[in-house]
């Protein structure tokens, strides 16, 4: 089993919370990258060695994620259709190719930002 990293002092203040989320840190250090691929949580920080384990995520990203998108998408659908009236299948296809990257693009921060509000005030279920 590899050595942990030795924990340097966090003494100083921690990262804003909309530095974590909008860079994909480590909610304790903010160097460490806090997603290994593209949505998943790393089990610890490379720097700070913050076991990330006991995140508790849940749905309240994709939830959030779902109450921004949707909206966009049904006025996108509205303009679309008032705009330029287009046929059923052109709907499908711009839909499809706009609709998996702008849901990643707002996961990632929607979940990282519920990793640090976590960390911040629950942090005794992080295990540290």
């Amino acid at each position: 089993m590899p050595a942990e990293p030795a924990a340097p002092d966090w003494a100083g203040p921690p990262p804003s919370l909309l530095a974590v989320a909008l860079r994909g840190r480590c909610p304790r250090c903010g160097q460490g990258k806090l997603f290994q691929g593209v949505l998943a949580i790393r089990e610890r920080c490379q720097v700070c060695g913050l076991d990330l384990r006991g995140n508790d995520a849940g749905d309240g990203a994709p939830v959030g994620v779902m109450f921004v998108l949707g909206p966009i998408l049904v006025i996108l659908a509205f303009w679309m259709e008032f705009r330029f009236d287009p046929p059923l299948w052109v709907y499908v296809v711009v839909l499809a190719v706009v609709t998996p990257p702008l849901t990643v693009v707002l996961m990632r921060p929607a979940k990282a930002a519920l990793v640090a509000i976590q960390y911040r005030y629950r942090r005794s279920e992080m295990r540290h």
